[in-house]
């Protein structure tokens, strides 16, 4: 490089250039959050030039080439190498300055701004000034020619962010000092290659600047370097096209996912160098040229896995609408290799439905048996890899599945945990509730019912009054109490069924249960209405006429798989070694976790050794009569759980506040993984309600009325206060409180998650993992904070875990105005570091 020296926007604009950007680079990608940065810049530059008229602003550098193109005389000819996104940033808001002076002013500024910065008026053949890649040029044109297109992608986004910012009546009143700011003020270094420079290189080597390229990024780069004379017919005939068939990360999955049908260790983060490794063996351009097409063949493929709509045949659609529902990408590879065989002929649609229904057979029957995501990643990974291809592709695939230790549960597995294991603490909650959906579809019901709008309903109420409490009694085995064995039937699948959220059905007595249900015209609940009361034998038979239905509707393994039925006594070691100092939990809770009785429970904690017994207690909260140290130690129990913080009554009874129930301990073990948040898009028109208007609906039919008016006027505050508000999308919309959004250079942060069906879950556990909340000592004084509010009691020993409060709480209006003033508190410890001011990336 022989020359760099700082300018201004003006040096850079000023006279007749142009600045090409190359097919190698990315689209335009900068979003809101880039935009807002940039604007706070120039805003703060306009009034210290208002003090001191030549101060500038350094926002970067642009690192450019001499186009190898022999453009018409007096024109100088760029590459722009590094700094496109910036470059092309400001010349958006050219634009928008220029139309809202036109708007508010006068026609004059128009060809003053366009002329001088945005075009070159007398060289026809080289009219812009930028020239952006193919995939944003119409969108950049419709900004420079002030058109009614105005508003396309990114490029439309990043102008009507300025448009929008200069109505602003403060920035309105003198937008020609912003004027001023923008074209004199703000400083960037242009430096300029050796014309014979590897530009390609350069820009490679600029990875740890600006925008990070992403490995899709890098891959284009190497592969149109590879394609010196015939880049531009490829670009146009192939990359272009799969470029606006995917967007950047699914690009960077599809490559991903190429590298993984040869080796299922690779990682999404070795994609270039792998790819590229695999690529330098190439000689040829045309063995590039035919990569190129090879991955733009796949790319079609992969647009139909992410978009199963687009999938011709009725059963694959089906098949793919189902992966896609999952929500696990890892079943991508065998998904690609699918499609890649019936594509070149080597399969049928029918024998790749069949494949496809193998793996979501695996998947529903490993969640049935609590082994949702034992070693799935790998196993999935490595199907392609690993299958016998002698075989046909469904027969191979179900063959791979079933050999070794991979929880395929067998038909005896799902016929156990069915009955025995808890539900509706397995997996992720969306995964549960399309089980209960596809379990109602597998009966045919011609009943026009809205699966999508259905929630999973306990029967058995997850909190007891008096008459259930008498109908559990009335089943009891002498030596057995009610809590207990309520604790182990209430999130078992035989008493789970599904239900409109538009009927509260609560802990309201099994009577009225009853007739609400036989409202829905579910086949699933017409075994539950057909009861004349709800207890352990009638809960117990419906789960055997669930598993009998199950292993029907999803084969299981073949004959080679191994029962692996056994009880799950390392999960109940993973969460006692998890259980917190200052906390307990009870034997039934342990024992429903792990799907047996609260009795070998106890005898096993007799005579194993394992990590922290002391803490399970009986359900009272009192230490079991037999208890004795597996270890062979004699000081008391209660006195060491003292010592750790855990307070007891006069009565001997430890604090319930304190206690680690079944929901807590499963998320201990990582088995209830909760929904996270993530922007979802807006339904088209016509599509239906939006989740907002859900979630409102839901909270408004599930809480009293003033509960909910409490909970809506917080959102309202909270957003008032600066936060954002995204939702869920499970048929229970959860509205998350967004201090910051993904996106954001220090990443997403909520601190609470709120549910219509009445709980307030304080995420702890998501904390521990965000700046500035990953030291413990804010996430404590959080604790403390919340609990100043009337009817919040959250243990200190709960600080790794989501714990919550009712919604009913809000009722009171001055806890409304506490947890507004603490959640304001939240949001500026969020926000703190952006006081420093860090310089402006590209």
């Amino acid at each position: 490089m022989v020359a760099a020296e700082e300018t201004t926007l003006q040096g850079l604009l000023e006279g007749t250039k142009q600045y090409q950007v190359p097919l190698y680079q990315r689209t335009y990608s900068w979003q809101e959050h880039n935009l807002e940065r940039l604007w706070e810049d120039i805003v703060r530059l306009v009034e210290d030039r208002s003090e001191n008229p030549k101060t500038t602003h350094f926002i970067g550098s642009l690192v450019l080439a001499p186009s190898p193109d022999n453009g018409p005389a007096g024109v100088g000819e760029f590459l722009v190498v590094d700094g496109q996104q910036r470059l092309t940033t400001l010349s958006i808001l050219l634009c928008a300055i220029r139309d809202h002076r036109v708007a508010s002013e006068s026609n004059d500024h128009h060809d003053r701004l366009t002329d001088q910065y945005l075009i070159n008026k007398y060289k026809p053949t080289r009219r812009l000034k930028l020239v952006p890649t193919q995939a944003d040029l119409d969108a950049y044109l419709a900004c420079v020619d002030s058109s009614a297109q105005v508003g396309a992608g990114t490029v439309g986004a990043a102008y009507k962010f300025f448009r929008d910012r200069l109505k602003e009546p403060k920035v309105a009143a003198d937008v020609q000092r912003l004027e001023d700011a923008v074209i004199f003020g703000l400083a960037l270094v242009s430096v300029v290659a050796h014309a014979d420079d590897n530009v390609y290189r350069i820009f490679e080597s600029l990875n740890n600047t600006g925008l990070k390229l992403t490995q899709a990024d890098l891959l284009r780069n190497y592969l149109f370097m590879r394609l010196p004379d015939r880049s531009k017919t490829v670009y146009d005939a192939h990359w272009l096209p799969l470029q606006r068939r995917l967007s950047s990360t699914e690009m960077e999955t599809l490559f991903w996912l190429d590298l993984v049908h040869r080796d299922a260790r690779i990682t999404q983060g070795d994609t270039y160098a792998r790819q590229q490794a695999r690529l330098d063996r190439l000689t040829t351009e045309d063995e590039i040229e035919a990569e190129v097409r090879r991955f733009a063949r796949l790319g079609t493929l992969l647009e139909i896995i992410l978009h199963p709509d687009k999938e011709q045949d009725p059963e694959v659609r089906l098949r793919l609408e189902r992966l896609h529902a999952w929500g696990t990408t890892t079943v991508y590879p065998v998904l690609l290799h699918l499609l890649d065989r019936r594509s070149l002929g080597t399969a049928t649609s029918a024998q790749v439905a069949s494949a496809m229904r193998y793996v979501e057979s695996f998947l529903v029957r490993r969640l049935l048996i609590g082994r949702a995501t034992a070693n799935i990643n790998r196993n999935l990974l490595s199907i392609v890899t690993e299958m016998d291809k002698k075989l046909p592709v469904d027969q191979a695939v179900h063959a791979y599945l079933s050999a070794g230790r991979k929880y395929y549960a067998t038909d005896a597995d799902v016929r156990h945990a069915v009955r025995s294991l808890p539900f509706y603490t397995n997996g992720r909650a969306s995964q549960r509730t399309l089980v209960l959906r596809w379990l109602e579809e597998s009966y045919g019901s011609k009943e026009p019912v809205t699966l999508s709008k259905l929630t999973i309903e306990h029967v058995l109420p997850q909190s007891t009054s008096p008459e259930w409490q008498r109908m559990l009694a009335a089943d009891l085995e002498p030596h057995e109490n009610v809590t207990e064995v309520h604790d182990a039937l209430k999130h078992t699948l035989g008493n789970l069924t599904l239900t409109g959220y538009n009927v509260e059905l609560g802990n309201s007595p099994f009577a009225v249960k009853r007739v609400q249900l036989a409202k829905s015209g579910l086949r699933l609940t017409q075994d539950i209405i057909a009861c004349e009361r709800w207890g352990r034998p009638q809960i117990h038979a419906r789960a055997d006429a669930l598993a009998e239905r199950i292993i029907e509707h999803w084969p299981g393994p073949t004959s080679q798989a191994v029962d692996q039925s056994e009880v799950r006594w390392d999960l109940m070691e993973k969460a006692l070694a998890a259980l917190p100092t200052g906390s307990w939990t009870t034997y039934g809770d342990l024992a429903a976790l792990i799907g047996t009785a609260p009795q070998p429970v106890g005898n096993r904690l007799r005579t194993v050794p394992v990590p922290n017994a002391h803490r399970v207690l009986q359900v009272e909260g009192t230490m079991a009569g037999g208890f004795r140290w597996p270890d062979g130690r004699t000081e008391d129990p209660v006195e060491a759980l003292k010592a750790e913080g855990v307070s007891f009554d006069q009565q001997g009874r430890a604090d319930q506040a304190q206690r680690i129930d079944l929901d807590e301990l499963a998320q201990l073990t990582g088995l209830a993984p909760d929904e996270l948040p993530r922007r979802l898009p807006r339904p088209r028109p016509g599509e239906g309600q939006s989740r907002s208007d859900r979630f409102t609906e839901q909270l408004r039919l599930l809480q009293s009325p003033a509960v909910a008016a409490a909970t809506l006027n917080l959102l309202d505050r909270w957003t008032e206060a600066g936060g954002t508000l995204l939702y869920g999308g499970a048929a229970v919309t959860s509205c998350f409180l967004m201090a910051r959004e993904r996106g954001h250079r220090e990443g997403d942060i909520w601190p609470l998650t709120l549910y219509p069906s009445g709980k307030a879950e304080v995420v702890f556990q998501h904390l521990a993992n965000r700046s500035p909340f990953d030291d413990i000592a804010l996430r404590e004084e959080l604790r403390q904070r919340l609990n100043q509010l009337p009817g919040v009691n959250i243990a200190a020993a709960k600080l790794t875990l989501r714990p919550g409060f009712p919604l009913t709480v809000l009722a009171d209006g001055s806890a409304v105005d506490g947890l507004v003033e603490h959640l304001q508190w939240f949001y500026e410890q969020a926000h703190l570091s952006e006081e420093t001011g860090e310089p402006l990336s590209a």
